[in-house]
């Protein structure tokens, strides 16, 4: 059923459209993220996962990595045959610096003896191919989802047809400690996550709260539990998105895993994010330090600097002022689908 009032809305809270059974007018389908799973213990159990895991997806060759600076990708780089290809995002602002993960991944990779790749994207290469990433979609989409994209011809160009991520270790292994920080009331955790309050935004919002409502107990809400529904779908359907656009086949080792144990929110919540993932690390990279996390860069801020904001008659002027820049990427990623669907 065509809903655009809830659609924008669910959009800018949660990046994705939730209900399946709504839509702007065209079909839209998540991704299914009922599967098996192994559940894992420690660092050791997680290792041999992925080690059994990755030999398997690499075995005919046909398999590259997408590398960043993290800990997620670069255990992955360990077991990942020698001389394979990994590749890392960066992308540039002419004139500006920005973040770059291109030299912490070099320097995995030089370990692993893998043949580093790094695919420079400027904000020309993501705007040319936004478009066709939302119509296959249904709807707007994330601002990573153009640069997994703009690889993924690089990879089947390369003579790759499938693309290894480390996409899903922070969500299952407690690495979102920004979300897992509190025991937080249900009102919070609906202004911690939500990306874009539509009210900040829209003339005529709506606040579609059943995602929420699902994982409230007793007025709270367990971060580590919604993520692992709603945040899990959401990025994987990313991924797969982007992927599937040029029918790269998408792998996620990390999401056919599940903790076996309930989550330790004292050592999350006493800087030990992730705890079972930077075990692993530290037994495959002795002494090696574990660097800080961040998100796959992309120069929003920097992007959307001097953008003037949406136009359209949905919008209310000058929403953008308030904005930061991935939020203002949402809402001009969201004007731009509905200018697109009406051509």
């Amino acid at each position: 059923m065509t809903d655009k009032n809830f659609c924008m809305s669910s959009y800018l809270m949660y990046r994705y459209l939730y209900d399946e059974s709504k839509d702007f007018g065209l079909p839209h389908k998540n991704i299914d993220i009922n599967f098996e799973r192994t559940p894992i213990a420690d660092g050791e159990e997680l290792i041999n996962f992925l080690k059994k895991k990755i030999e398997s997806v690499t075995a005919d060759g046909k398999a590259a990595l997408a590398l960043s600076g993290g800990i997620d990708s670069a255990i992955l780089a360990k077991f990942m045959p020698e001389g394979s290809t990994a590749y890392t995002f960066r992308c540039l602002v002419p004139g500006k610096k920005v973040e770059d993960e291109s030299e912490r991944a070099a320097h995995y990779a030089e370990i692993c003896k893998l043949n580093h790749k790094i695919i420079d994207i400027y904000w020309e290469d993501v705007e040319s191919v936004v478009d066709k990433l939302m119509q296959r979609k249904g709807a707007p989409i994330h601002s990573i989802e153009t640069q997994i994209y703009i690889a993924a011809k690089k990879v089947l160009a390369d003579g790759f047809t499938k693309f290894i991520f480390g996409e899903n270790a922070d969500i299952i292994y407690g690495g979102m400690d920004g979300l897992l920080a509190k025991n937080w009331t249900f009102g919070e955790f609906v202004e911690r996550y939500s990306y874009v309050m539509p009210y900040k935004v829209l003339k005529n919002p709506e606040l579609p709260l059943s995602p929420f409502n699902e994982f409230e107990t007793n007025g709270y809400i367990d971060g580590h539990d919604f993520v692992n529904k709603y945040f899990r779908q959401e990025a994987l359907s990313t991924y797969s998105n982007a992927c599937g656009m040029e029918g790269i086949e998408f792998i996620a080792p990390y999401a056919l895993t599940k903790m076996k144990n309930p989550i330790d929110y004292k050592k999350i919540r006493s800087g030990e994010s992730k705890y079972i993932v930077r075990d692993a690390f530290r037994k495959l990279y002795p002494g090696e330090d574990i660097p800080k996390k961040t998100p796959m860069p992309r120069p929003v801020n920097e992007w959307f600097e001097n953008w003037e904001g949406p136009t359209r008659e949905e919008f209310l002027p000058h929403c953008q002022e308030s904005l930061n820049g991935n939020q203002r990427w949402m809402v001009w990623c969201l004007e731009r689908f509905l200018n697109l669907i009406e051509k």
